[in-house]
This record gives C-alpha cells, sequence and structure tokens, in this order.
C-alpha cells in the first residue's frame, strides 16, 4: 500500500519541478526527470535555477545562431566566441516588448 503512495508523490513532485523548470525557459521532460529521481532537491533545484529565457543572447559570427551571452563555443558550428560589445536582449524581452504597454484598467 505505500510504494503506490510513494510513487504517486514522487510523480508530483516530478510534476511540480517540470511545470517550474518550464515556466524558466527550460525543457519539461528534463526538470520532471530531475525532479522525479531526486525528490525534494530536484524540485528545490528547479525553484533556485536561473532563468534560461532572461538571459541575454548574442549572435555567432560563423553560423548566425543565437547563443547565450556566457556560451564560449556556439554548439551549432564550434566556433570560439569573443565577448561581445552589444548584446541581443533575450527571449523574454523580446516577447515583452512586443507585447506593448499594458493596457490601463478600466
Amino acid at each position: 500500500m505505500a510504494g503506490w503512495q510513494f510513487l504517486l508523490i514522487i510523480t508530483w513532485l516530478g510534476v511540480l519541478g517540470g511545470t517550474v523548470g518550464k515556466r524558466k525557459g527550460g525543457s519539461f521532460a528534463l526538470w520532471f526527470l530531475i525532479s522525479f529521481c531526486v525528490p525534494v532537491i530536484g524540485l528545490l533545484t528547479a525553484i533556485v535555477a536561473r532563468p534560461d529565457n532572461r538571459e541575454l543572447r548574442r549572435q555567432c559570427p560563423g553560423c548566425g545562431k543565437l547563443v547565450k551571452l556566457h556560451d564560449a563555443l556556439c554548439t551549432r558550428c564550434g566556433t570560439e566566441l569573443e565577448f561581445p560589445d552589444r548584446a541581443i536582449l533575450s527571449e523574454a524581452a523580446v516577447r515583452e516588448r512586443a507585447a506593448g504597454p499594458a493596457a490601463p484598467a478600466s
């Protein structure tokens, strides 16, 4: 009887971890697995993890792929990246800017 209850709890923690990770711009499946395999620690890690969709980006001079500002190598072509003079807005900032200013409440 206790086995299915434990499975239910760790599955629920996995779903919570996956949801938190997805909201921060990560992979639901990856955060689900982490939170499912290491139940409480995985969920806490998902909560305190840095949001990926808020990271500044830059463009690879070799292939043009947008990569995170802190990446030293392009994951597509392997070009070694120097720190740029200008950064590109994060995915979240681009979405917020495209949405425009919020309408005033009436």
